[in-house]
């Protein structure tokens, strides 16, 4: 990853200090160097009992951070590679999205990965529900469930009860957070996706962080930049020039809006960056003129990718009427959505006070994404600690669970 800082603050060097203490209590921190035999294990454990190659699809029960991360990557990595099966997730009580999804499988080629950190998800166990009732009316021969859930979860109790699969989620790990967990990497290596090459990706930011390397001086700037200019600079732009990252985008903004968005410690003091994911050029014909013209309370961080695996060129031909257009003949596409990137870049900063920055991935693989992972929840917890805030719990989002329950009490 080449990252380009248009942010330039002095930090203070007591929040590596902080950090590091953190990271003896935070499970996310070191998943990069986790032992990935249990993956071997479990694999071993479903061919024995459904039949790996049996299996076609598989399907994803959970929502928010059970399901955003697997989705961003698996969505990241389809577009260039034959997986070995197709990855479904289930993370909506829309009735029209549960039908479809439900039509378009076939229940004896497919298996189900229940995730819920705490086990009592309303919305994951109302699909789970669903399925399981359509599962015994296809009268199959064996539970295609696996749960993936925190240890003594009532989620896992129920597992245990009903015989399912059952894996844990590695200890101290909150659901935004637990993309590189067992909770993320289980479905995608269902899939065929380089675990190992994903947690190498993470692994080169967490050490280049930790053992004084680039990305160290590169995150704490930006992260002190984002918390000193809190108020003046409120909204945060991620702007993504490869559909591939659609999804990135989606877990992005969980996991910049759930964590940031508190009362400070000891006090009843609000603050919060608000994340925006958009996709380029897409969104430079709805969004942009915001950012140009617009109040100046955001900053944009622009992801290019700077190798695609695809040379699809603009074909070599003249268009009546439209002769002055030939110059984007035999380019490539790539070429031309990275110059597109690269005039929005240069375009803001001659005419707007923004601040900017660049983020390029060298490939459209598992290297890069768990880089880009690992960099933003790094970035993620620098600036919760800066903000003064609890960045892994999530009151604002427990209140409205509570409020649910109530109602689904009284009806």
């Amino acid at each position: 990853m080449i990252n380009t800082l248009g942010f330039d603050s002095d930090f203070d060097p007591s929040l590596l200090g902080r950090i590091f203490n953190e990271r003896k209590q935070v499970g996310y921190y070191n998943l990069p160097n986790q032992d990935t035999t249990y993956i071997h294990y479990y694999l071993k454990q479903l061919d024995k009992r459904q039949n790996l190659n049996s299996i076609s699809d598989v399907v994803v029960i959970g929502i928010g951070g059970s399901s955003l991360g697997a989705k961003a990557v698996y969505h990241f990595i389809k577009p260039i590679r034959q997986l070995k099966r197709n990855l479904y997730f289930m993370d909506s009580t829309d009735p029209v999205t549960i039908a479809n999804i439900c039509n378009s499988l076939n229940m004896e080629s497919t298996h189900f990965i229940v995730i819920s950190k705490s086990g009592t998800t309303i919305e994951t166990i109302a699909a789970y529900k669903h399925i399981l009732a359509i599962t015994k009316s296809a009268q199959l021969s064996y539970f295609p469930f696996t749960f993936i859930t925190d240890q003594d979860s009532l989620l896992e109790q129920h597992a245990q009860k009903v015989g399912g699969l059952i894996i844990n989620i590695q200890q101290n790990v909150g659901g935004r957070f637990s993309l590189l967990s067992s909770a993320g990497i289980m479905p995608l290596a269902l899939t065929g996706i380089k675990i190992d090459c994903l947690l190498k990706g993470a692994a080169k930011i967490k050490d280049s962080f930790f053992n004084q390397g680039y990305m160290q001086n590169v995150l704490l700037k930006k992260a002190t930049f984002y918390a000193k200019n809190s108020s003046n600079y409120n909204i945060n732009a991620l702007f993504s020039y490869t559909d591939s990252l659609k999804y990135f985008n989606d877990w992005y903004v969980q996991l910049w809006g759930e964590s940031l968005g508190k009362k400070q410690k000891n006090s009843a003091f609000n603050v919060g960056l608000t994340p925006i994911g958009l996709t380029g050029p897409k969104d430079q014909h709805s969004f942009l003129q915001l950012l140009s013209e617009g109040t100046r309370d955001k900053s944009v961080t622009f992801i290019k990718l700077k190798t695609f695996d695809n040379h699809q060129k603009v074909p070599d031909m003249t268009l009546e009427k439209l002769e002055t257009l030939d110059l984007i003949n035999q380019v490539e596409f790539s070429t031309l959505i990275n110059m597109q990137a690269d005039a929005i870049i240069e375009s803001l900063k001659e005419h707007t006070r923004i601040p900017l920055d660049e983020i390029t991935l060298q490939k459209q693989d598992e290297f890069s994404i768990g880089q880009l992972i690992y960099y933003y929840e790094l970035l993620t917890s620098l600036v919760g600690d800066l903000l003064n805030i609890n960045t892994y719990n999530q009151p604002g989002v427990e209140s409205g669970k509570n409020i649910l329950l109530k109602k689904l009490q009284q009806l």
